[in-house]
């Protein structure tokens, strides 16, 4: 019962997720100075 359960949660949230990525709704990944490249002169 609980495999189904899981299954079924697991299929929503693929079907969610693909909707999602076709509306465009993801935005850029920001990308951060690190600590190395911050560090890098000393």
């Amino acid at each position: 019962m609980a495999d189904n359960y899981l299954e079924s949660r697991r299929d929503d949230y693929e079907k969610r997720k693909a909707e999602w990525l076709k509306r465009g709704k993801h935005f850029p990944k920001i990308k951060r100075k690190t600590q190395e490249t911050d560090n890098s002169d000393k």
